[in-house]
């Protein structure tokens, strides 16, 4: 939905002037450092924000919006540490996209080096999670924290507004379980919807017997002997990261057993690469893309020439991918990945036993001495998608799918750029993380919709080529590519729409 101009410009202008009075108002109560458990009982600040969750998009979102507004903003976390899941995940997991596209805008993660060994040699450097956890304790510290407009309350829990004052949040500390109040002027931001989890944060879905060792991938580093034999639960980036960390400590292909519920199309890393030719390189894999759909008559052929066409890979020739879930890899990496022969499709596990693997459509023998090593927790769940911007409230969602953190930013953005919320709703319109094969084809017909949303607003096309977290520069091509372009993606969604209507038919069909 395009923005409007002239007079609207003057109202956002008049209302930054308004969030400006606000902050130079502000009572001394106000915080300017980390304030954690340091607050006395029942006292109440007051902020513009209230952002509940200091993860990844918690953070993108308050660095952006500290930027380009004056307001103030309270940060309520659960954990020690700024970084939501990242402060729990395994420790050698690593991003699985370039780490120019992570973190918040203002500033980089890492040293934007291309790797010169290893399994992701020639591509640009993959962040490990202690730089993650580092990168977020120094914008918490060094930029966040020091601007004197922000209040940060670690090891805290949000417990919801008060019933007899809206505008009032209540908090507590789970260490001291002191209580604490939050006046929030304008919003509350809940930066947790999206719901993050890894598999040190849950427990299987699955019956484990006494006597199997199970063990989440976070006690892989700590092994003190080796197992017999290793069976990785789940397919997903967990399951891809445990396979290969197996496979770089020197375990033996044929000791490994790979139980994947379902085949994933994969995105290949290359085809996400940072760089002064991004522009040329994006517009190049969107004409790619739009070539192969407009040219399918079919959802199958599309994947056909999606796989041919390198946008997409997977793991076994002979396998066709039900799934897609944004997981990322190196052509090297899949090759290692395919080292790995002895891999169980027959669903999801059902129960674990010493003699015995139940899953949903076979038992298998259980190999004595396995170490099992789950990774089937859910990490980016499908969530129902809500309106971001609802009154006194904002719902952090992803809006670029599987791209998280520009979202967020994004979303920052527009909150202090434009009026009402119906426009702001009209811009942002979230995603649904993907999961079956056919969320390929729905995320590529909202991307669509998104840039051509760009294309019709000057401004927030400037906006996304000058952001540090988008991996989609199309602002800066030349005029006629860029109309080109434009033509190709409502073409693109066109088609999109039809094949997607095709599968439906045929599923209702079949139903009959």
């Amino acid at each position: 939905m395009p923005c409007t101009h002239g007079n609207s410009a003057e109202k956002r202008t008049g209302e930054r002037r308004r969030r400006r009075r606000h902050a130079s108002a502000m009572s001394n109560s106000t915080p300017t450092q980390e304030r954690g458990n340091t607050l006395s009982e029942r006292e109440i600040i007051e902020v513009d924000y209230l952002i509940v969750g200091a993860g990844a998009m918690g953070i993108a979102f308050a660095d952006t919006l500290l930027t380009e507004t004056d307001a103030t903003v309270a940060i309520v976390d659960r954990y020690g540490r700024p970084g939501g899941h990242w402060t729990v995940a395994y420790p050698f997991v690593r991003l699985h996209q370039p780490s120019s596209f992570y973190g918040v805008n203002s500033r980089e993660l890492g040293t934007d080096e291309v790797d010169q060994d290893g399994w992701n040699a020639g591509l640009h450097e993959l962040a490990s999670s202690d730089e993650i956890l580092t990168y977020f304790d120094q914008v918490m510290r060094k930029t966040l924290l020091p601007s004197g407009r922000v209040s940060y309350f670690p090891m805290s829990h949000y417990d919801g507004a008060d019933p007899a004052r809206p505008d009032v949040q209540r908090c507590h500390s789970v260490v001291t379980g002191g209580e604490f109040e939050i006046r929030v002027r304008r919003r509350t931001v809940d930066a947790t919807y999206m719901n993050v989890t890894v598999p040190a944060m849950c427990p299987p879905k699955y019956e484990v017997d006494s006597g199997v060792r199970l063990i989440t991938p976070n006690k892989l580093p700590a092994l003190e002997q080796q197992a017999s034999h290793y069976t990785v639960v789940g397919a997903g980036k967990t399951g891809i990261d445990a396979c290969l960390w197996l496979l770089q400590h020197g375990v033996d292909p044929s000791g490994i057993t790979w139980i994947m519920p379902r085949d994933s199309w994969l995105l290949d890393r290359a085809q996400i690469q940072p760089g002064s030719e991004s522009a040329a390189s994006d517009a190049e894999s969107f004409t790619t893309r739009i070539r192969a759909v407009l040219e399918s008559h079919t959802v199958e052929e599309l994947f056909q020439r999606l796989e041919a066409g390198g946008l997409l890979l997977r793991l076994s020739s002979d396998v066709t991918p039900t799934a897609y879930r944004c997981a990322t890899v190196s052509r090297a990496e899949l090759e290692q990945l395919r080292r790995i022969t002895d891999i169980v499709r027959h669903g999801r596990v059902r129960r674990i036993g010493p003699d015995a693997v139940e899953l949903d459509g076979a038992t298998v023998p259980a190999r004595p001495g396995t170490l099992y090593i789950d990774c089937t927790a859910d990490g980016l769940e499908a969530r129902p998608v809500v309106p971001m911007f609802s009154g006194s409230r904002i719902t952090l969602q992803t809006l670029v799918p599987c791209q998280q953190v520009f979202s967020a930013a994004f979303a920052a953005h527009v909150e202090a750029t434009y009026e009402d919320d119906a426009e702001k709703n009209g811009i942002c319109v979230a995603a649904p993380h993907p999961n079956t094969a056919l969320d390929w084809l729905r995320s590529s017909a909202h991307l669509d919709d998104l840039l051509l949303r760009w294309f019709a607003d000057r401004g927030l096309l400037e906006w996304c080529d000058a952001s540090r977290l988008n991996k989609y520069s199309i602002g800066s091509l030349p005029d006629e590519q860029r109309t080109m372009l434009f033509k190709g993606l409502h073409a693109e969604r066109t088609q999109l729409q039809q094949l997607l209507a095709h599968e439906d038919q045929a599923v209702a069909v079949a139903a009959n």
